[in-house]
């Protein structure tokens, strides 16, 4: 037995995955931060003198990239977003599971960011500043290019919608 209510009330938007082209994004910049992270580590093993200084240093160098590039592919796995009636909604983390919901009533005005890197790989940043405290923002970065701009869009339109009730 089916309730009209239930009937009449559409799906949910489905959630989006981030393009898989910004893996490549994400596992740069993560195998970069592993490289600088592994940078103390890698003087203090070479201090033991277990094998030759620099080899230890590359080695320790190497694992900290390897480990910061899948840790870029896991946070790349681990990103979502849709777009529905009432807002933006983002979901991030595997261990640390967070979903922000933004209000299309509460978006105060939307950022679109390009870096070089992104640049080249047609991806972009979204920023949308919502009403709050200083410095309230969502940050979504790796999205496709077409869809920041459409996101915008259709989250700027909700919001002239918004104000001309």
């Amino acid at each position: 037995m089916t309730d009209a209510a239930t009937l009449a009330t559409p799906p949910p938007a489905a959630w989006h995955p981030l393009p898989p082209r910004a893996r490549s994004l994400f596992v740069l910049s993560h195998a970069l931060v592993g490289l600088v992270f592994s940078i103390p580590v890698a003087s203090v093993v070479a201090g033991l003198q277990l094998a030759p200084p620099i080899t230890t240093a590359i080695l320790v160098a190497f694992v900290g990239a390897l480990a910061g590039a899948a840790i870029g592919v896991r946070r790349h796995r681990s990103v979502a977003w849709r777009l529905d009636e009432e807002g933006f909604a983002l979901r991030r983390g595997h261990m640390w599971f967070r979903e922000t919901r933004v209000p299309a009533s509460r978006v105060q005005h939307l950022d679109l960011k390009h870096g070089p890197l992104e640049r080249r790989w047609k991806l972009a940043t979204l920023v949308i500043h919502t009403a709050g405290s200083k410095m309230s923002a969502v940050s979504v970065s790796g999205l496709d290019a077409v869809d920041a701009e459409t996101l915008r869009d259709r989250l700027a339109r909700q919001l002239d919608h918004d104000d001309a009730l």
